[in-house]
């Protein structure tokens, strides 16, 4: 009862933060685009950081722009993307556009002096991610700006809790599997391959981040992938679901299973009639590890399996699983004379080192880090240029493995 009580507290005060009065030098952020995503991913955020003000926002729709502003109260809105740009006001940028826009209009801002906060994907492949973020007159390597490519669900402490229980050099296999609901309709800009959209721009590249995060490096080779297409009428260059394996430098396969239409169920005669729902999971299987006795001429081994429950809302809940398998047996002979599992459970949702309390969502504590990257302070965990190029090698990796085509850069470059 108390566990549920303190989930409604936590999660009223995620849902309706109070907000907290501003630094006089509080950084002024421009929104491109009256998106669905920003209320979570920048709107509310920056209602509790001291050094955040939302300050503009431009859209397509100037109705729609004039409408969104008055409902987030945002006080100006500008007449045109370019428009915000210009503005010499604006410190830095939300871009959730589309992903086919993501590099024409990061690349357009970092040319107005405007920092960028640009939704994942961060590109459209692995070309445009070498482009902008090699762009080093603008960036750190000889520039002052700063572009962080936003997998907000990888600067939660319950993540960075959940690698620690990982022993990289002994997994045998992980598996990243995220699925949705179909709550989009087929033709939604996330489904249109002249955008750059796909399952595996979408959701799958959560699970690519998440599966690179847990080997902590970079794979050898795809040694599979398949996709399922969009039904016959919708665009067939788009994946609805895809599903990867990849080597690992230790000899570890990792594999991801995305699906931005699951149709599954628990207890159909129960459910038939409710959506479907499957708590996304990050499982990691490490090696057996045994340690012998001498004296008895028996030995240990132990496999450990460690379990992140729902990391794409780990802020509103998540669960740590730690699950050791045990087994007695000869060392001479390998008769096994015992068996036994060992299972904890670890949640984490503050951070006393970065003053977080539990209601910080992933995306406030992203911001946390991205206003200290601008700041010039130590961030505690932070997406770099290359990472993000590496993450677009991976995903056009898969995209060619499965037999269909990279996603287009359909942006003049700039």
């Amino acid at each position: 009862m108390i566990s549920l009580l303190q989930w409604a507290h936590r999660t009223y005060r995620t849902n309706f933060p109070e907000e907290r009065p501003k630094h006089s030098d509080a950084l002024r952020i421009g929104l491109l685009g009256a998106s669905n995503i920003a209320p979570i991913a920048i709107i509310n955020a920056a209602k509790t950081h001291p050094e955040v003000i939302v300050v503009a926002i431009a859209a397509r729709d100037p109705v729609r722009a004039h409408a969104y502003a008055k409902k987030h109260n945002i006080p100006n809105v500008h007449t045109s993307y370019q428009a915000l740009l210009d503005d010499p006001t604006i410190d830095a940028i939300y871009n959730p556009l589309p992903n086919g826009l993501h590099y024409e209009w990061t690349i357009k801002a970092l040319q107005a002096g405007k920092h960028v906060l640009l939704e994942k994907p961060s590109v459209s492949n692995a070309s445009e991610a070498h482009s902008l973020f090699h762009n080093f007159h603008l960036l750190g390597n000889g520039g002052s700006l700063v572009v962080l490519d936003a997998v907000h669900v990888r600067f939660h402490p319950a993540w960075q809790k959940f690698l620690t229980l990982v022993d990289r050099a002994n997994i045998a296999e992980a598996t990243s599997s995220i699925w949705i609901p179909p709550i989009f309709a087929p033709d939604d800009i996330r489904f249109q391959y002249n955008l750059a959209g796909g399952c595996l721009m979408d959701l799958g590249s959560y699970a690519i981040q998440t599966l690179r995060q847990v080997f902590g490096c970079e794979p050898t080779e795809c040694i599979s992938a398949s996709a399922r297409l969009m039904p016959q009428g919708y665009d067939q260059d788009i994946d609805q679901a895809f599903t990867a394996s990849w080597k690992l430098p230790n000899g570890g396969i990792g594999t991801i299973h995305a699906d931005s239409f699951y149709e599954g169920r628990y207890l159909q005669w129960l459910t038939r009639y409710m959506p479907p729902v499957r708590s996304p999971k990050v499982e990691v299987k490490h090696r057996e590890v045994v340690v012998q006795n001498p004296k008895t001429g028996m030995e240990t081994a132990t496999t450990k399996t460690v379990i992140f429950w729902d990391v794409l809302a780990q802020s509103l809940w998540h669960r740590i699983d730690i699950m050791e398998s045990h087994e007695l047996r000869s060392s001479a002979t390998g008769e096994v004379k015992k068996r036994w599992t060992d299972t904890r459970y670890l949640k984490q949702y503050s951070d006393d080192k970065v003053g977080a309390d539990d209601s910080w969502t992933t995306y406030r504590h992203m911001l946390e880090q991205f206003v200290n990257k601008i700041r010039g302070r130590q961030t505690g965990v932070w997406v770099d240029g290359e990472d993000s190029i590496r993450q677009m090698k991976m995903i056009d990796g898969a995209y060619t493995k499965a037999g269909m085509k990279i996603r287009p850069s359909i942006a003049p470059r700039c």
